[in-house]
C-alpha cells in the first residue's frame, strides 16, 4: 500500500498500561463513523498493515487503540509518533453541503483563457487565504483560491473553473 492510496486519521501520542494499549490523536472527523479492522502506520515510509484488536473513541480527538500482536510496552514503544492510515476507499464522501475548498485537491484547474491547467497537487492553508498548486507545462504554478478567481466548480465531475490574473502564469513560465 503507498500513502497516495491511503489518507491520514491521525498519529500514535504515547503508549498507555503495559499491555500494548496506545493513546492515539485522531484528526480526522468522524472516524468512528468508518468501520475498519485494520490500519497502516507509517514505518521510515513504509506503510505496514496491523489489524485493529479494539478501538475507543473517548472525545473527538483522542482514542485509545489496541493492536493485534502488539502485547507489550516495547512492542507499543516503537509506534509511538507514528502516522496512522487508513485506505481511501473507506474515505466518506463528503456531502455537497460540507464541502469547502479544502476539497479542491484532486480537481481539475481550468482557466478561461489557458483552458485545463492541470490537477491541484495541493491545497495549503495561508492566514490570509487558500493557495492551490498545479502543475503545468513542467512548472509549479500556484494560484489563490478566492472569489475573485473562482468562476465555477463542479463537485461531480471534479472540476473547478478558474480566471488567473492576466500574467501569472507568465512569471512562472519565464523563468
Amino acid at each position: 500500500m503507498k500513502t497516495e492510496d491511503c489518507f491520514r486519521v491521525g498519529s500514535i501520542l504515547k503508549t498507555k498500561g503495559l499491555k500494548g494499549e496506545m493513546q492515539v490523536y485522531v484528526d480526522f472527523d468522524d472516524l468512528d463513523a468508518i468501520k475498519f479492522d485494520a490500519v497502516f502506520i507509517d514505518m521510515a515510509g513504509k506503510l505496514i498493515p496491523y489489524f485493529v484488536a479494539s478501538i475507543k473513541h473517548l472525545q473527538k480527538s483522542n482514542a485509545y487503540l489496541y493492536l493485534e500482536d502488539v502485547d507489550s510496552i516495547e512492542k507499543a514503544a516503537t509506534l509511538v509518533k507514528r502516522d496512522i492510515y487508513l485506505p481511501n476507499k473507506l474515505k466518506p464522501r463528503k456531502k455537497k453541503s460540507e464541502f469547502t475548498l479544502n476539497d479542491v485537491k484532486g480537481f481539475i484547474a481550468i482557466d478561461e483563457s489557458h483552458g485545463e491547467l492541470g490537477e491541484i497537487l495541493e491545497v495549503q492553508e495561508y492566514p490570509q487565504q487558500l493557495i492551490a498548486t498545479v502543475q503545468y507545462q513542467s512548472k509549479e504554478i500556484l494560484f489563490p483560491l478566492n472569489v475573485d478567481i473562482i468562476k465555477g466548480i463542479d463537485v461531480d465531475a471534479g472540476e473547478i473553473y478558474i480566471d488567473l490574473p492576466e500574467g501569472l502564469l507568465d512569471v512562472y513560465l519565464s523563468e
